[in-house]
């Protein structure tokens, strides 16, 4: 069956298209910072000597990680109107995409706090540090250089788990791809385009981090 390509109508969709990658690019921004400040909360309640707080950030990680985040989504946006809290698409995407992207992040931020060996959480201890300083000068600025790359990987997957929102209505790039496919009953050119765009937009965002953390992060540690 023969098909003919037609780009004719991608000329009026610019538009729509950098309105969408400009709202899934804001969406992630938010996230990252978000999210890995809240894996760094959590990962520090998971280490810490508290039974009860290991044990409800524990049973929160496995609930998010053993459980669809499109039904994460749905749950936030329209469960909990049930409750009288209603919220804005934009707003339920960024708790929802939060949400997840912590639940996983706490377990990698973790596993970099078990990486570094115990002498240097004493030689600031010796050095008359309080725990709260050795945790955020020592040992947590070792930590992420060392979670750096599975925490970077995250925050690309979840901008690319991000299309899920557009099932709220959020305009990001998916939605503006359903639209654009509707009105032009060009499906294979319109999805085509955008799978370029997904793609261009996470090879930016992986250099970007990539970029951020050597100067910010592995260069920092000691």
């Amino acid at each position: 069956m023969a098909y003919n390509l037609n780009f004719d109508w991608l000329s009026q969709a610019a538009e729509p298209i950098a309105r969408g990658a400009v709202a899934t690019v804001g969406l992630i921004a938010v996230t990252a910072v978000l999210g890995t400040a809240c894996s760094i909360l959590g990962a520090a309640a998971v280490r810490s000597r508290s039974p009860l707080l290991r044990r409800a950030v524990g049973s929160y990680v496995e609930l998010i990680r053993n459980t669809p985040f499109l039904l994460q989504l749905f749950f936030i946006f329209f469960g909990l109107p049930s409750l009288g809290l209603r919220l804005d698409p934009a707003i339920a995407a960024t708790l929802a995409m939060t949400i997840n992207l912590s639940a996983y992040g706490t377990e990698i931020v973790a596993a970099g706090l078990d990486a570094v060996p115990n002498g240097q959480k004493e030689a600031g201890r010796a050095l008359g540090l309080r725990s709260a300083q050795v945790f955020i000068k020592i040992v947590l600025p070792q930590a992420l250089k060392v979670i750096f790359p599975a925490l970077q990987s995250q925050i690309i997957i979840m901008m690319l788990e991000s299309a899920a929102v557009s099932q709220i209505s959020v305009r990001e790039l998916t939605y503006e791809a359903d639209m654009l496919q509707a009105r032009s009953f060009r499906a294979f050119e319109t999805y085509f385009i955008i799978t370029m765009v997904y793609l261009a937009l996470s090879f930016c965002l992986r250099r970007l981090l990539g970029f951020t953390g050597r100067k910010y992060l592995i260069g920092a540690a000691p």
